[in-house]
């Protein structure tokens, strides 16, 4: 028995409201923080997805949430911290922030952050106001 799945078919309830499939928009991207903006990849209750746009001299907060995250540098260079540890990245580079460490990130040349979260990130699918930033 085949355990394809196909584009209208929706093995968990939820489903059928998630993107399988993703095209990049930086156009319909959400902003998030001066100079930053999201768009959610994909995600399912234990892993999320995201990519996200820097201009250079945008901030990612420094903060800490129960969530793993690792984060992959598509493009740019980044200044970034992971609990007393700071090095600057660039495309290729990685980072693992472990849950409840405190992290941050300083775009030193505009850039991309491919973003994984382990569980998903309920609040990124929640509407934000203009008292949110990127990195709570």
């Amino acid at each position: 028995m085949s355990s394809t799945v196909q584009e209208n078919d929706a093995p968990n309830p939820g489903d059928e409201l998630r993107p399988f499939f993703v095209k990049t928009n930086p156009a319909g991207a959400e902003d998030v923080a001066p100079g930053i903006k999201r768009q959610i990849l994909g995600y399912g209750d234990t892993i999320m997805g995201v990519r996200v746009w820097f201009s250079k001299g945008a901030v990612g907060e420094t903060h800490a949430h129960f969530h793993a995250q690792m984060a992959y540098v598509e493009s740019g260079q980044f200044r970034v911290t992971v609990g007393e540890r700071e090095m600057v990245l660039s495309a290729g580079d990685s980072f693992y922030a472990p849950p409840n460490t405190m992290h941050g990130a300083v775009c030193l040349e505009d850039g991309v952050l491919i973003d994984v979260f382990s569980p998903a990130r309920q609040d990124f699918l929640e509407p934000q106001d203009e008292t949110s930033s990127y990195g709570k």
